[in-house]
């Protein structure tokens, strides 16, 4: 969404059209629900540094925390057209292999170079999640493209149930 009053804020995931609106109501947005996810994160965690785990609500929406979490630090997203053409180069973050694993690609259009810096850029992506406090871990798939598999740390796995901590 845009980010506008009255409409549902979502984070850029890299697989929708680029943000509407003018820039600086977009970084608010994207700023408020930030700092809204690490306040639920200091009223729902628990030990020393509680900002420094995802929260329940996050493990119950992986794709949207992490993605929140990319854009937050101003890492760009990246952009389809109408047709689901790529026409921006960035993140794009998606459901992973296992349960609550996310994907995390660097794409761009033909021609733009996407593949030739993915693995400066997914570095990025990768400090970001990591200081976020997801464990995120560098692969190479097919045609040695490289992506992040992400996953909550080692202890916050969702319950059986799916309702998380």
């Amino acid at each position: 969404m845009d980010g506008s009053r009255g409409a549902a804020f979502e984070p850029s995931t890299g697989d929708g059209p680029p943000a509407a609106g003018p820039p600086g109501v977009r970084a608010g947005a994207v700023r408020t629900a930030f700092e809204g996810m690490m306040q639920i994160r200091r009223l729902t965690g628990a030990g020393p540094e509680p900002e420094g785990v995802p929260a329940a609500w996050e493990l119950n929406r992986p794709v949207r925390a992490v993605a929140l979490a990319l854009e937050a630090a101003g890492v760009p997203p990246s952009a389809t057209g109408p047709s689901g053409e790529r026409t921006a180069t960035g993140y794009r973050v998606c459901a992973g292999e296992s349960p609550g694993a996310v994907r995390v690609e660097w794409v761009g259009p033909p021609g733009s170079g996407a593949a030739h810096d993915e693995e400066e850029a997914l570095g990025r992506c990768l400090t970001v999640l990591r200081r976020s406090g997801w464990t995120p871990l560098l692969y190479r798939g097919p045609r040695r493209r490289r992506f992040l598999e992400v996953e909550p740390p080692a202890g916050t796995a969702r319950a059986k149930d799916g309702r998380g901590l």
